[in-house]
């Protein structure tokens, strides 16, 4: 009768621990369901992410294969280069040293540009912004029309920007921005250098940038 009690002992006794196990073995169940849901979530946010980002990259792509096609003519003349979707011209094409007055070279580059400018800027929801930019040495200017370096690529900004719009731009698909001595593609230690950094540059944007740029910069 002992040995009877005592078995029923035992059995009572192991009862608790296989309910405890059970409870373990649940929540690990959901721990892992948890783990499960957070990395699929986690893998279709990447996977996301990377077709955002191709579609991106064929969007800027397509873009600049329009704009090669746009401006065939005037980069085969060599006066006009084109990089990551950004139109250059050399500032001694287009102004003498210290001068915002269009040279006649640079009215001719400027006048084999506009017409196929305003055929690409008029199938797309894009503005041009024709940015100004300097060297770094200060304004020789005697006649003192300009106050410094960012008020001499304002002036030239502004004065390729009228050109277009003569040339035909629309003056609602075009607007200048002045950047001074900031961000040079050369080193101003020689002439060289400070040669290529005296330059315009056009580049296509998107109309919402240039409506954020405008609203920055009245505060709103």
């Amino acid at each position: 009768m002992d040995d009877l009690h005592g078995g029923d002992g035992a059995i009572e006794q192991s009862a608790p621990a296989w309910g405890v196990f059970g409870d373990l073995m649940s929540g690990l169940l959901g721990a892992f369901v948890l783990i499960l849901v957070g990395v699929l979530g986690v893998q279709l946010e990447l996977a996301t992410t990377l077709e955002a980002e191709v579609q991106k990259r064929r969007v800027e792509e397509q873009r600049r294969e329009a704009l090669e096609k746009a401006l065939a003519v005037p980069l085969a003349s060599g006066r006009v280069t084109l990089n990551d979707g950004r139109i250059g011209i050399s500032g001694s094409v287009l102004f003498a040293l210290n001068s915002a007055e269009l040279q006649p070279e640079g009215r001719q580059v400027l006048r084999s540009l506009a017409p196929p400018l305003a055929a690409y800027l008029a199938t797309r929801e894009e503005l041009l912004m024709v940015s100004g930019f300097t060297d770094d040495r200060p304004v020789l200017d005697s006649n003192r029309r300009f106050a410094d370096n960012w008020d001499l690529s304002a002036q030239r900004a502004l004065t390729v920007t009228r050109a277009l719009i003569e040339e035909g731009v629309p003056s609602s698909a075009v607007f200048a921005a002045a950047f001074g001595s900031e961000q040079p593609v050369a080193s101003n230690a020689d002439e060289e250098g400070r040669a290529r950094n005296r330059r315009v540059e056009m580049a296509p944007v998107p109309r919402s940038a240039q409506q954020a740029a405008a609203l920055e910069a009245s505060g709103g």
